[in-house]
């Protein structure tokens, strides 16, 4: 026994991961509550998916991984384009014509040569040249629920006819699509073109079940969309309404990669929604890696796509401190560098900084920018947990990023929304003013929670934005906050009770029922014990003003559901950029993005025909005076109106073990995995050495075990010479009975 447990315990370990994995070219990390959503690129805008999206497609642009200000590179595209610009009749204006002569603007884009998708069973063929699987039955998709478990694969080159595909499924009526309003609004006849796609699809499904999971293939290349076309294999074109400077940004993000119309068709067929056989789970793009296992709520493993394109490498500039830090030692190196991106479930947040600080996790989560705050905040409070990460060699780089969470209402709910009478709405956004003074954002996320502060804010543009001018020397928000010696100090909770008096609550209670003032707060996490402290926190601020807080917190695709049907009232949100520009910060604030009404992103449903006049001035504006001026003039009505309390700008920093390499923080570089190296014989190493096995558990068991062998022994043997009477055969007395004993 003792030898079998000493060969079990050299040969094994603590690690949660399978045995040698850590030898190997993989990153290890951990995701929270649930799997993403969704993968497929017209529907997936969350942070948590873009991790995983990211990795998987290839949008046409990106930014430089290691420039500040952000740039934009070339990705898909073989380089960054400026558009061509036309008046009304068609005629080309000059680069630095005004906006109101600019009818349409042109992007003609290169697509790069010899991009491939990774394989898939969508692309496969008979020696014909048939697809093999476009035509199954549910018998034929079986019990398959990996595109893994079909015998063939294939692949093919991407094309600019891919890109166009991609733009025209913003029109579908099948899935949601969070930016078609945005779209819509500029790309030449995409707003017609959903209209015509709600036809067909009706045509297709007249007949059909109307919950029938696996819909005929909706087909888009049957119709043409005048704002996308293909000018040739490798040319996309791209016309828009006007003009539209931060359209460069939106072709830095999945929702124009390009999809294969392959994958689209195969995924229509019956059976593969019951089987887990969608984009969602199974997304087909050209990036640096696939999807090779979902296990959802548990596990995804992601590899290397073997048909990624060879002119993808590691940059060679960077800032001035960059070198020193060696963020380019790598230069000119091919990309991705890591194999494997091992991606485990891990719901509670001191298992996943345990699993850290043992050197099981590379880094604890991918796309949370918190994780150094944090990890620093513990070396601040412990001179033990100091010496201990300093020792180990851990890595927390920091810094400010283009970021913000704020507490939301839902301007379509009867109690805090806008109101359905002027009276009502004056009362109700005195309401909106009072919870947010009385919501202590200073105190909060400035000297409570500082693992993941920051400072407070007075609008919804954070610093590094054009326009913003979040901590400039005398700017605030005069409806939380009035200026003490030059600096900006949170009004008093006697000013808010007094906005609550006036908006019909005195003490918190309804002024006509004297019934007590209870408000929802939909919190979009399951409430952990590091949430719960937050949630606690935060029912005190409204307790101030004598309003019951109710928590009712979900996991973040619930939250989403609720939000989509208009059944939130309070709600925690937060808004990691896009791209470096006012427009997309305001864009949630902006009406026809309403989330309840459009499926945009604006979930507090808000809608003020000032606000979005202003809007859509500023989205073709460039950097300059008047850009200056609509972004002063916004913050004074969501100041005013107060359709968020305004929260906080937080703190950004990541962290790494010792033997990742190239990690540097972002908020807008979400491809990061490509650029991350690991050194496994560091890792192997590090972890024997910090998971020493405790022998003194072994010692006992092995004398434990000599004890029982000797105790069993020598019961065995006094049975064997025990008499009748339960005495030894030698010097017993003669038996009295008469039947025989051999004992």
């Amino acid at each position: 026994m003792a030898a079998a447990a000493l060969a079990s315990l050299t040969a094994c370990g603590n690690s949660p991961f399978p045995l040698g994995a850590e030898k190997e070219n993989t990153l290890f990390y951990a995701f929270e509550e649930r799997s993403p959503r969704y993968l497929d690129p017209v529907a997936s805008y969350s942070n948590p998916e873009s991790a995983f999206t990211m990795a998987i497609y290839e949008p046409l642009y990106g930014y430089h991984y290691l420039k500040r200000p952000y740039e934009l590179e070339g990705k898909a595209a073989a380089k960054v384009v400026k558009p061509r610009y036309l008046d009304a009749a068609g005629h080309e204006l000059p680069a630095d014509a005004a906006a109101e002569h600019i009818a349409e603007s042109v992007y003609d884009i290169p697509i790069r040569h010899g991009m491939r998708y990774a394989p898939h069973p969508a692309f496969a063929k008979d020696a014909q040249g048939q697809y093999l699987y476009h035509h199954m039955t549910r018998a034929q998709v079986g019990e398959k629920h990996s595109p893994w478990e079909f015998e063939h694969t294939d692949t093919r080159e991407v094309e600019a006819e891919d890109f166009v595909y991609t733009l025209k499924r913003h029109a579908t009526t099948r899935i949601e699509a969070p930016v078609f309003a945005v779209f819509a609004e500029y790309v030449l006849g995409l707003k017609d073109y959903a209209e015509l796609i709600k036809k067909e699809d009706a045509k297709l499904l007249a007949g059909l079940p109307e919950d029938l999971q696996d819909k005929p293939f909706l087909d888009f290349r049957k119709w043409p969309l005048a704002g996308a076309q293909a000018l040739d294999k490798y040319t996309l074109r791209v016309r828009l309404k006007g003009k539209y400077p931060q359209w460069n940004y939106w072709m830095a993000l999945p929702f124009v990669a390009p999809l294969p119309w392959e994958a689209d068709a195969f995924y229509s067929q019956p059976g593969m929604t019951e089987n887990g056989l969608s984009l969602n789970q199974w997304p087909v793009g050209s990036g640096p890696f696939m999807m090779t296992t979902f296990e959802r709520d548990r596990l995804h493993v992601m590899k290397r796509n073997p048909n990624y394109r060879a002119d993808d490498f590691y940059p060679c500039e960077g800032q001035p401190e960059d070198k020193a830090a060696g963020l380019l030692d790598d230069c000119g190196k091919r990309l991705p560098f890591i194999d494997t991106l091992y991606v485990q479930m891990e719901k509670e947040k001191e298992g996943r900084k345990g699993k850290f600080r043992q050197g099981y996790l590379d880094m604890p989560e991918i796309e949370r920018p918190e994780w150094g705050v944090d990890f620093r905040n513990d070396m601040e409070e412990s001179d033990a947990v100091k010496q201990e990460y300093e020792a180990r060699g851990f890595q927390f780089p920091l810094s400010t990023d283009i970021t913000n969470w704020y507490v939301g209402f839902n301007m379509l709910d009867p109690v805090v929304g806008t109101g359905g009478t002027p009276e009502e709405v004056i009362k109700h956004r005195k309401l909106r003013q009072a919870v947010s003074i009385a919501i202590d954002w200073e105190e909060g996320y400035g000297r409570i929670f500082k693992h993941k502060g920051g400072v407070a804010a007075m609008g919804p543009i954070p610093p590094g934005v054009f326009g913003s001018h979040e901590g400039q020397p005398g700017f605030y928000n005069p409806v939380t906050h009035k200026l003490v010696d030059g600096k900006p100090v949170r009004r008093s909770i006697e000013d808010a009770k007094q906005l609550l008096a006036e908006a019909g609550y005195p003490g918190g209670r309804d002024a006509i029922t004297g019934k007590p003032l209870v408000l929802n707060y939909d919190f979009q996490r399951v409430v952990t014990p590091e949430f719960k402290a937050e949630n606690d926190w935060m029912v005190r601020q409204f307790a101030k003003l004598g309003i019951q807080l109710e928590i009712r917190a979900t996991d973040f695709n619930q939250f989403q559901d609720k939000t989509l049907k208009g059944k939130h009232q309070l709600f925690w949100a937060g808004w990691l950029a896009d791209y470096p520009d006012a427009e997309n910060f305001l864009f949630l604030l902006y009406g026809p993005n309403a989330k309840s009404k459009t499926q945009g992103e604006n979930t507090a449903n808000y809608e003020n025909p000032a606000f979005d006049k202003l809007f859509r001035e500023l989205q073709s504006l460039d950097d300059g005076p008047r850009k200056q001026q609509v972004v002063d003039e916004i913050y004074k009505i969501t100041q005013e109106d107060a359709p968020w309390s305004f929260g906080y700008i937080p703190w950004g920093g990541l962290a790494f073990q010792p033997w990742v390499h190239n990690g540097k923080p972002s908020i807008l570089v979400r491809d990061m995995v490509r650029y991350y190296r690991v050194d496994p014989a560091m890792r192997a190493k590090l972890q024997a050495e910090w998971n020493h096995p405790i022998y003194w558990p072994l010692a006992l068991l092995a004398l434990l075990a000599v004890a029982l062998a000797w105790v069993a022994r020598r019961s065995f043997k006094a049975r064997e010479l025990a008499t009748a009477r339960g005495t030894t055969g030698e010097g017993a007395a003669p038996s009295l009975s008469t039947s025989s004993n051999p004992g």
